[in-house]
């Protein structure tokens, strides 16, 4: 793999940044950068195809209705999925809420009693949770009176399995493939065995899962996946839910309106059948034809390529922030079963503090909580210092990383 003639693709790595040095840019876990591969798909649809989808009787609207089918079965193909399981949503957030929404609504909805949920049935997820994986169960169990449950998190950063609150009355079990905070890759089989050993569903958050490694959600087993657009190389305002197909067709709507009917009468409609029930409106049409052009460029590179690429970069990271007095990683600080974000303190420095220094030298990362506040009070830290890696990041950039923190600790006097 050729990470210069990668990185070439990639206009905004060329810029520079307070007062002429040099981007680095590590923070990919919040937003990735877009090819310029994925910047011309969107802007020649524009230029050339748009209109609306799904109707219109001219040839724009026949290109622009091809354009987009043709990314959902291009996307549905990377996950290992059918077209038909692919509904293009906003983000990985919203499609969570879909499914929330579904499971409260199901009563009444004909053929929807798979997902009824009531007073003391539980929804189990995990304390390594993204709060899009965990606000929206919170709400659920707010208005029909289930219980929320988690697994423990260990010390090393993983799921304690052990702690396992998965019962007969669990309804469905919500966890990432990927930490967003740690890195930790959970064991997506055995979970998903647990919970439809008692016949819950699954739903995988995947959102640093899919853009980074290999993989296939139909493999995986699990009932509903979901993942971002401007995580993977691709548009923002665009990601996915995943759903097994005789699922989607059994739950009821979460938008209404255009688009997703069968019949409307005045008495009463009915829905067309997944995905576009679940797709109201005039949908994001560049934007899903921006997101295959990603899955294209990274299909391309390969994923086993990306993922090694990056696993080499994690453990440059991790050996070179421990081998510093007073920094500690978060989380697993091997490779094993982990991915690329790598969350860490500083000793006598707050994580905003290593944030200013760094960005002065033009290394970018995140800082806070990551949208992970129970995981950071499980390990007893207000914030970390995230960097998190991509197929365009180089070994040299790890190093303006190590030697950017240590200058922090020089900087504030505890070096």
């Amino acid at each position: 793999m050729d990470v210069q003639k990668i990185r070439a693709d990639f206009p905004i790595l060329a810029r520079t940044v307070r007062g002429g040095r040099p981007l680095v840019y590590l923070d990919s876990g919040a937003t990735a950068q877009r090819p310029r591969q994925v910047l011309d798909a969107e802007r020649s649809f524009l230029e050339q195809h748009n209109a609306a989808v799904h109707r219109g009787a001219h040839q724009l609207a026949e290109e622009a209705t091809d354009a987009y089918e043709s990314a959902r079965a291009r996307i549905a193909a990377f996950v290992g999925a059918d077209p038909g399981e692919v509904v293009f949503v906003k983000n990985a957030t919203e499609g969570i809420n879909l499914v929330a929404y579904a499971m409260g609504n199901a009563a009444g909805f004909p053929g929807a009693e798979r997902f009824e949920i009531g007073a003391g049935d539980e929804i189990v997820v995990t304390g390594l949770e993204h709060h899009a994986n965990l606000v929206p169960w919170q709400e659920l169990c707010r208005r029909t009176g289930a219980v929320l449950k988690w697994f423990e998190v260990s010390e090393d950063g993983r799921i304690d399995l052990d702690s396992d609150p998965i019962t007969e009355r669990t309804k469905i079990v919500a966890f990432a493939h990927q930490s967003n905070v740690l890195g930790t890759i959970l064991p997506v089989e055995e979970l998903t065995r647990r919970a439809k050993a008692v016949g819950a569903l699954v739903l995988l958050d995947a959102c640093q899962s899919v853009p980074h490694m290999p993989v296939n959600l139909t493999e995986l087993g699990v009932d509903f996946a979901v993942f971002s657009g401007h995580k993977m190389l691709g548009p923002s305002g665009v990601g996915v839910l995943y759903g097994r197909a005789e699922l989607l067709a059994a739950m009821p709507p979460f938008l209404t309106g255009g688009s997703m009917i069968e019949m409307v009468r005045m008495e009463g409609s009915t829905y067309a059948p997944p995905p576009q029930r679940f797709e109201a409106g005039v949908p994001m049409t560049s934007q899903a034809v921006g997101l295959a052009a990603a899955v294209d460029y990274l299909n391309e590179i390969g994923m086993e390529s990306v993922h090694a690429h990056e696993l080499e970069l994690t453990a440059l990271a991790i050996e070179g922030l421990s081998a510093i007095p007073g920094v500690r990683v978060l989380g697993p600080v091997t490779t094993d079963d982990r991915g690329g974000a790598v969350a860490f303190v500083v000793d006598g420095v707050h994580a905003h503090d290593v944030g200013q220094v760094l960005d002065d030298r033009g290394v970018a990362i995140r800082v806070g909580h990551h949208c992970a506040w129970p995981l950071h009070r499980r390990f007893g830290v207000a914030a970390t210092v995230r960097a998190s890696f991509h197929v365009y990041n180089t070994p040299d950039e790890v190093t303006a990383l190590v030697e950017g923190v240590q200058a922090a600790r020089e900087f504030f006097g505890v070096a």
